[in-house]
């Protein structure tokens, strides 16, 4: 029963918000990487859709990581403003 309510999850955040364009897109700078970045963003994203409860808690967690110095650069950016930029055109595809 579970495997049905995730596969129908996983389908409604491909059909609703078209992510993988984007997501596909992204790279990082690894040599030989073992698994894709896109994989690991999907995770990512997986896990924040279900443990973060709002997107005010989201903001809230971003502000106090970069207050903290928490950082991960992909091409250049920090962690944040990718998330941030992806968030918005979630918003706006909604």
């Amino acid at each position: 029963m579970r495997k049905n309510y995730f596969a129908k999850l996983v389908k409604y955040m491909k059909n609703v918000y078209h992510i993988e364009n984007g997501i596909n897109k992204l790279t990082d700078l690894r040599v030989n990487p073992t698994y894709d970045t896109a994989q690991i963003i999907k995770l990512v994203l997986l896990f924040f859709l279900l443990r973060i409860k709002s997107f005010n808690e989201l903001n809230l967690m971003i502000k106090i990581m970069n207050s903290e110095n928490y950082f991960l650069e992909v091409q250049g950016y920090h962690w944040s403003i990718l998330l941030e930029r992806l968030l918005k055109s979630l918003i706006l595809k909604v």
